[in-house]
């Protein structure tokens, strides 16, 4: 950079400017400046050297116009940048904010209208510092980064995990970056290195060891290489006596297919998991609810009703609770049960999607019985009459009924109809009303 403010006579953010354009190749940059010359070269890369500062000739008490608020705020209060532009400080401030969070800080031009050229890096930082010196400092690294990221000539050490060190590599390594080797480096990596290429010390301590001393043979042994990968998404290994026939690349009927059964799959999983979801939601949310139905319970029992026996409301709780986890159990096995592969070799197809359909309208009863019996027990039945109360105990009483039976015929169902067909002796255990027997202690 020293080099290019010192033969072209530019300011510090002048000359990052325009290297940054050309990549930090300063031979380039000569190069450009004999054939095209000093205009050619500054407008190409956005720079403004010389310009009339009409601001600075205004006296610091007078006012002038922000063309972008369109307020009129004092001369000190604005700032002119090298294209000769003046904007209030806040607009510029803003301006600096947003480019720099879009991530253009190594290029934030002026905010006049098809004006391009690149902003003072100085006056960023100063304003953006007083509003977010966290993102000064991110403005800083980005100006950083871009000598390595921008530079043809200076890599990032490819170690892993990253080392923080940058590779500086002479001008033979950009000709022949397609031809890379795997060497081993002190930083106890191995990294992408050109055949024979003489590479500078790495920051600090590390460096490059020098493996192979001549780049020609490197390039015969590439050219005498036995296979080769396709470009494809396959990846495959194809020699050059194979190359006739490729078809890596070809579009095949079948990969249709394929796409329409993996969206099938996708949708039906949707739908299976869905409904498990949301029945395991109704169960966390009905747990919570036996609470609420000791309180009307007790409620009851204070205003002395004819009624002296609760049990329906307690039995009720309990068979939606055993209900509700039947039904949501109900989803992963059928989405099991019924794919393709289940029962493809005990039936038809034609018997199986039968046999779903049965099983499907077992649980559609099934299902819609406990959300009844859900919104009953939800009622605030102990406020109602006390012949309405005698309503709502039939209507649970029947429901918890009811409920019991479509549990008891799917269990059926599933054991006589489905697993029978299955050559294994998988079954399931009986069904019973008040769920398993618990175990006893026998005596000796």
């Amino acid at each position: 950079m020293q080099r290019v403010m010192d033969l072209l006579s530019l300011k510090e953010h002048q000359a990052r400017t325009l290297l940054i354009h050309y990549r930090w190749d300063v031979d380039e940059v000569f190069e450009v400046l004999v054939e095209k010359g000093k205009d050619r070269l500054y407008a190409e890369a956005c720079v403004m050297v010389q310009y009339d500062d009409n601001l600075s000739s205004t006296r610091r008490s007078s006012l002038a116009l922000c063309e972008i608020c369109m307020e009129e705020v004092p001369v000190f209060k604005m700032t002119t940048m090298d294209c000769g532009h003046w904007f209030c400080n806040n607009c510029w401030t803003q301006h600096f904010v947003v480019k720099i969070n879009e991530g253009q800080s190594r290029r934030i031009s002026c905010m006049a209208h098809k004006c391009y050229v690149v902003c003072d890096e100085d006056k960023i930082r100063y304003y953006v510092s007083k509003t977010d010196p966290d993102l000064a400092e991110q403005f800083d690294r980005y100006l950083l980064e871009s000598y390595i990221e921008d530079n043809k000539r200076v890599k990032w050490c490819p170690s892993v995990p990253h080392c923080g060190n940058a590779i500086r590599i002479d001008s033979v390594l950009a000709a022949l970056q397609k031809h890379i080797l795997r060497v081993p480096v002190k930083c106890g990596s191995y990294g992408p290195r050109n055949a024979g290429m003489s590479l500078r010390p790495l920051t600090g301590s590390q460096s490059i060891q020098r493996i192979v001393p001549n780049v020609i043979s490197q390039l015969k042994r590439m050219e005498d290489a036995t296979f080769w990968l396709c470009g494809g998404a396959t990846g495959f290994q194809h020699t050059w006596e194979s190359i006739e026939g490729h078809t890596c690349g070809r579009f095949k009927e079948e990969d249709i297919a394929n796409i329409a059964r993996a969206e099938s799959e996708i949708v039906r999983y949707t739908h299976y998991h869905g409904r498990f979801k949301a029945h395991s939601d109704s169960f966390k949310a009905e747990v919570a609810l036996k609470e609420k139905l000791q309180k009307k319970i007790s409620n009851m029992e204070a205003r002395e009703l004819e009624i002296k026996n609760y049990d329906w409301v307690t039995d009720g709780a309990e068979r939606l609770l055993r209900s509700r986890r039947i039904i949501s159990y109900s989803y992963p096995f059928a989405y099991y049960m019924f794919n393709d592969t289940s029962l493809s070799e005990e039936m038809t197809k034609e018997d199986r999607n039968i046999k779903q359909n049965l099983f499907e309208d077992h649980q559609q009863q099934l299902e819609g019985h406990i959300e009844k019996l859900s919104l009953f027990l939800e009622e605030p039945f102990d406020e109602y009459p006390e012949g309405k109360v005698m309503e709502s105990r039939m209507q649970i009483i029947t429901l918890s009924n009811i409920t019991d039976v479509l549990c008891k015929r799917i269990y059926e169902y599933i054991d006589n109809e489905i697993l029978l067909h299955l050559r294994t002796t998988i079954n399931i255990v009986p069904y019973r009303s008040k769920g398993a027997d618990k175990a006893v202690e026998l005596e000796l």
